[in-house]
């Protein structure tokens, strides 16, 4: 098979190509006159497929929020070619090999695009995490701070000082979300739970910067890859560029809630943009996408956490009470793009941060991340010019709650392909699911 296009995003730039397609893997790029394409994209761009390494699909015992066909169904519409599960919000969480292998047999036979997994990091499972990598587990997640959910617990420092030797002689990163429970503050009895700023004074920077302060800390001590997960605060940037300019092995990744959207932005009431840690104000999010540009900030994740529409609190607008979570996975994409056309960012750079970068944390860059002569035939035809309106109700999501939804976007995903099979064309999911389960 042969794909082509004036545009197709390489390593070393964009230029047109053809891409000769063989058992799955990219066999050969070619130029653009060469042979005869079976399908020929034009003059749209041909990315690689995008790698989100950060989704919560729920999967066993929460599929009433999202499964494995919704979750993958939504990510080959959005360009997405691999994902990567947290081991929360499901029943059992993904502690243990056990629990691994659960979630593995309820994804077969499901899934529209590849899928890895995360393991998780709880208090006491730290000679679980030896069996979890050797079953597949492509890393670890843990929180500092309460996760929401009973079944996984919150980690605190003691028992990040026994799981993190571990973590650092498996070689696989240790995912955290970084707001030290100490610097949170209680919510006001007195103040009005329907203001945004009620959550947001809840959650205040420091709790970011206290968090990961530690987490260097132990990650020079004990050479632990410690991944951050969803920054919010800017504040905390100079502490992870001096770590990093000592050699401590410590990455950051941030969202597209996080780069598009500020707490200037957000109405009283509009709880389906609650998430922790919250949108900050429009200052954070200036500094991100500087960070983001200079190289201190990684790659670029969706957090997709859904969660039902009683959950999110949508009718009675309680910042409070609702589930904080935010689903974006089947148009991360366009959201992305629409940001960086505003601030003159070519295309190239989202692959970067949402191809290549998340392949690297996830062990999967032999694979994944290119388009490149042997790895997976992982790709995402886009119409980056073209404009969309959201509309929730015809997402593949589970539910149709989505900030995002009535947004004008631009950057249409007009065909999606998974290990050379065409997943998404014409706007519709195509074939049956044939994802792989993955491990390192």
């Amino acid at each position: 098979m042969r794909i082509r296009s004036q545009r197709v995003v390489l390593p070393d730039g964009t230029r047109p190509a053809s891409i000769r397609i063989d058992g799955g893997r990219i066999a050969a790029i070619e130029r653009f006159a060469d042979g005869q394409p079976d399908i020929d994209a034009g003059a749209m761009t041909i990315l690689p497929g995008l790698v989100d390494t950060h989704v919560h699909i729920n999967e066993p015992g929460r599929t009433d929020w999202e499964g494995f066909e919704t979750a993958t169904r939504a990510a080959a519409a959005g360009g997405i070619t691999t994902l990567v599960d947290m081991p929360l919000n499901s029943i059992p969480s993904t502690t243990t090999a056990a629990a691994l292998e659960l979630k593995r047999n309820a994804a077969r036979g499901k899934c529209q695009v590849d899928v890895g997994f995360w393991g998780g990091v709880v208090p006491g499972n730290e000679a679980d995490l030896e069996p979890l990598a050797g079953a597949g587990a492509l890393g670890f997640k843990c929180f500092l701070s309460p996760s929401g959910v009973d079944e996984f617990d919150n980690v605190g420092d003691a028992d990040l000082q026994r799981a993190m030797p571990n973590v650092a002689s498996l070689g696989l990163p240790l995912l955290v979300h970084a707001e030290w429970p100490a610097s949170l503050r209680p919510v006001d009895p007195h103040a009005d739970p329907h203001r945004y700023s009620t959550w947001l004074n809840s959650r205040p920077p420091v709790a970011e910067h206290d968090a990961i302060d530690r987490l260097i800390e132990l990650s020079a001590r004990t050479r632990a890859h410690v991944h951050i997960v969803h920054l919010a605060s800017a504040d905390a940037l100079p502490l992870v560029i001096d770590a990093r300019a000592t050699g401590v092995p410590v990455t950051v990744e941030t969202c597209p809630h996080y780069l598009t959207c500020c707490a200037e932005e957000i109405r009283d009431g509009a709880t389906a943009w609650k998430c922790a840690p919250p949108i900050r104000e429009r200052d954070h999010r200036e500094r991100l996408w500087r960070a983001l540009l200079d190289g201190h900030i990684d790659l670029v994740a969706t957090d997709h956490s859904p969660a039902p529409p009683a959950l999110k609190d949508l009718g009675g607008g309680d910042f409070i009470a609702a589930w904080g979570g935010i689903a974006s996975l089947q148009i991360s994409l366009p959201v992305m793009q629409t940001a960086a056309r505003l601030r003159a960012i070519p295309i190239e750079r989202l692959a970067g941060w949402m191809s290549a970068a998340p392949a690297r944390l996830a062990g999967l860059s032999s694979r994944k991340g290119a388009i490149t002569v042997g790895r997976d035939a992982d790709l995402v035809v886009i119409d980056p010019d073209r404009g969309m309106a959201v509309d929730a109700s015809r997402l593949y999501h589970r539910h149709a709650v989505t900030p995002y939804d009535g947004a004008r976007l631009t950057g249409l995903v007009t065909m999606t392909m998974v290990g050379g099979n065409v997943v998404f064309e014409h706007g519709e999911c195509v074939g049956p699911p044939r994802g792989e389960l993955l491990s390192r």
